[in-house]
């Protein structure tokens, strides 16, 4: 089983949930844990019975809302021996200190922080790294309407103080309304389809995908984003 945090607060659930969504076609089983203030997961994935806490199930990947540790997760799936749960990734989406150090993230076997340029998007999310005692390593997640030098300084310098290790591998997405509409019709819709994406989109996800996974091609991947 691995764990992967995204860090940050951009809104970043979509992201994970159609990186989620790729691997169950590669046969994967995914855990998506939403750990944010705001929990947005609550309310773009659909669920019959919602309730302050729950597990649903989303075109094959596991939601977790409302439930903040591995503790809360392996009793409400009545798994109480620590590494039982059964699942190849647990994907943790947090925007907070707390979750950081409650799944004990610095230990994770990987991290991202997305973020656009935005200053409330750096700052806000930098703020989720503050305090913490053992050093964490992220790859970025970018994004931008450009990729600038400039912008990429400027994150460097305001996480200067912190204990962050950067990658020094970046992933880049537009922002574009392209993808923003289908996004949003994803959500209406209750459905992930990735084909009306832009090509540089889907080229962001066969990259976190590939790293992901390890021991899967780009062409595998890209042929099987064509497919959802």
């Amino acid at each position: 089983m691995k764990k992967i945090g995204f860090i940050g607060a951009y809104d970043k659930i979509d992201l994970i949930i159609y990186i989620a969504r790729i691997l169950t076609a590669f046969g994967k089983k995914c855990l998506i844990i939403d750990s944010t203030y705001m929990g947005k997961a609550r309310y773009v994935v659909p669920t019959i019975n919602p309730s302050p806490k729950y597990i649903t199930e989303f075109e094959g990947i596991d939601i977790a809302v409302g439930l903040y540790s591995m503790e809360e997760i392996e009793q409400y799936l009545g798994e109480f021996e620590e590494g039982q749960l059964g699942y190849d990734y647990i994907f943790i989406d947090t925007d907070n200190n707390k979750s950081i150090i409650t799944f004990d993230l610095c230990n994770a076997d990987k991290n991202y922080f997305v973020t656009s340029f935005g200053g409330y998007s750096l700052k806000k999310g930098l703020e989720a790294l503050a305090r913490l005692e053992d050093t964490i390593s992220l790859t970025k997640i970018c994004f931008t309407e450009q990729v600038i030098k400039e912008e990429d300084d400027y994150l460097n310098f305001l996480s200067s103080g912190y204990n962050v290790m950067w990658d020094e591998q970046k992933v880049y997405f537009p922002i574009e309304n392209g993808d923003l509409s289908v996004i949003y019709e994803n959500q209406r819709i209750e459905k992930i389809k990735l084909k009306k994406l832009s090509v540089q989109y889907k080229d962001g996800l066969e990259c976190l995908v590939e790293e992901v996974l390890g021991d899967t091609s780009g062409a595998q991947i890209r042929k099987m984003i064509k497919n959802i």
